[in-house]
């Protein structure tokens, strides 16, 4: 099998702000602009597939894929209901669906898709579809993220969706939807006056995008454990984009990075990054990190058995 292409990847932020009230801090206005950014460049790129990798998306077993041609409700996200209603109707790609499923279940990881009406779309497919393909004019396809996988089963996960990608001789677009650092103020603040939870989490996310902006997406997915214990962030949210990004584009450093924007949204962590795939690279390293092509299951590191 030919190896997938890819055009670019695409790192945004989950939150409703970008969309719902950009108007309400330079901030926000910055992070919907470098959406469009994005938004533009989708259009004018090959693109015949927009593939979604959502971490406020969780699935407790398995791996669920949006299987429904023409998902449509009312979204309100849960915590910042005080914004408004999202209202969506998205175009799916059902045929790559059903391939990424099987490419995953060929692999040992157990998957399913969804594919009834009124299935809640969570909010951060919402806000990156509506954002950077908002005429439906690119089918997309949204994968959620499992709470309880490891780096294995993640791995293995991008890999199903490269399998996929080139089976059906897709040029895709890769979007990871994730906060960097996810510590929210508890209390109403004026968004004018939004700003980064603590200076350790400014401080680590910035560190994180400037991996992003050299383009060493494999040494940030290999690096991850490490930060997610310095920055101290839900796993949902810390290392599984990176595991899952690097392993679906191809485990390497040979991007060109951008980092378009960087903003808080209520405390947490907030970018728009852009990797392209180019020649060359950057960091190249030695790991410690295994690399995995089949899942075999949790590892039974605990002896149950009669001493």
């Amino acid at each position: 099998m030919s190896d997938p292409e890819i055009l670019f990847g695409i790192y945004c932020p989950p939150h409703p702000q970008p969309l719902l009230s950009p108007e309400a801090s330079e901030g926000y206005g910055k992070l919907r602009d470098a959406f469009e950014t994005c938004r533009k460049r989708i259009e004018e790129s090959e693109a015949d597939l927009i593939l979604v990798y959502s971490t406020t998306w969780p699935s407790i077993i398995g791996h669920q894929i949006q299987g429904h041609p023409e998902p449509e409700w009312v979204h309100v996200d849960d915590d910042f209901h005080y914004l408004g209603s999202m209202p969506y109707k998205f175009k799916m790609d059902t045929e790559f669906a059903e391939k990424f499923r099987e490419s995953a279940e060929s692999r040992g990881l157990q998957s399913r898709t969804v594919a009834y009406d009124g299935f809640p779309i969570d909010t951060g497919s919402i806000v990156a579809l509506k954002l950077l393909n908002p005429d439906n004019r690119i089918p997309a396809c949204i994968v959620s993220s499992n709470m309880y996988a490891n780096r294995a089963e993640t791995i293995v996960l991008g890999k199903s969706a490269r399998d996929a990608i080139a089976a059906q001789g897709k040029k895709a677009v890769v979007v990871v939807v994730s906060s960097l650092s996810n510590r929210m103020f508890t209390e109403h603040i004026d968004p004018a006056e939004d700003r980064i939870h603590s200076a350790k989490d400014d401080e680590w996310n910035k560190k994180i995008l400037e991996f992003f902006g050299d383009g060493r997406l494999e040494d940030l997915s290999q690096l991850s454990r490490e930060i997610h214990g310095q920055i101290r962030v839900q796993k949902v949210v810390a290392y599984k984009p990176a595991w899952w990004m690097s392993a679906t584009m191809g485990q390497n450093n040979n991007y060109r990075g951008e980092v378009l924007a960087y903003e808080a949204l209520h405390g947490s962590g907030g970018a728009v990054v852009v990797l392209t795939p180019s020649k060359g690279s950057v960091g190249d390293k030695e790991f410690d990190e295994d690399d995995v092509e089949h899942y075999h299951g949790d590892r039974g590191v605990l002896n149950t058995g009669a001493l």
